[in-house]
């Protein structure tokens, strides 16, 4: 099982490339789209909107053709706003595989939203095989997204509001939450991954 780690410049990679080889994936870290050696990809990211979608600018309609392809995807966080159309998080255009946009949570709550919190399972879904609400996963983020399609929400979390923090389709998921630092439920999770590129 080869899996691609799309290395585009945003965020530190270690943590999802452990998580996924102490998983007996293959990993191996791609500069470029391509369908060629890998049964599987991950889009992470940690940062700001507008820089990552300056970042893939030079490589965004390769990206885009290969995540309409057959191929499972996976965006991790800012990997999986990308998805979508646009943010609030500054200007530059998302890859649109998604209609909607990223807003920012408007709460009196302390911002960035760091650390722990439950998972409110609202679809089936082969990502989140044998996940239970309530189960625990773990958060850095100030944005989530809205989609137009409510159907793509998963999965919801409530943090002074209630956000989509699982989103996907059959092939192309999103986490809003980091399941490489999300201990037995984020191993679940990518373990689950793993099983949809099998396929």
């Amino acid at each position: 099982m080869r899996i691609g780690i799309l290395n585009y410049g945003i965020g530190n990679l270690y943590s999802i490339v452990n998580a996924l080889r102490r998983l007996g994936a293959d990993v191996v870290l791609i500069n470029e789209p391509a369908t060629k050696d890998i049964e599987g990809l991950v889009l992470p990211g940690v940062g700001n909107f507008e820089s990552a979608a300056r970042q893939i600018l030079r490589i965004k309609d390769k990206l885009i053709e290969l995540i309409d392809s057959s191929m499972p995807v996976l965006g991790i966080c800012l990997g999986m706003q990308l998805f979508f159309e646009k943010s609030e998080e500054g200007v530059g255009e998302g890859l649109g595989i998604f209609r909607g946009e990223v807003v920012k949570l408007r709460i009196m709550g302390k911002l960035p939203h760091i650390g722990w919190n439950t998972l409110n399972i609202l679809r089936d879904s082969p990502l989140l095989e044998d996940i239970k609400s309530g189960e625990w996963v773990y958060y850095v983020h100030s944005y989530y997204p809205s989609p137009v399609d409510r159907n793509l929400i998963l999965a919801e979390t409530h943090y002074h509001v209630s956000f989509p923090s699982v989103v996907g389709d059959s092939i192309r998921f999103g986490t809003q939450f980091h399941p490489e630092k999300s201990s037995i439920t984020g191993q679940k999770i990518l373990k689950n991954f793993l099983k949809i590129c099998k396929k």
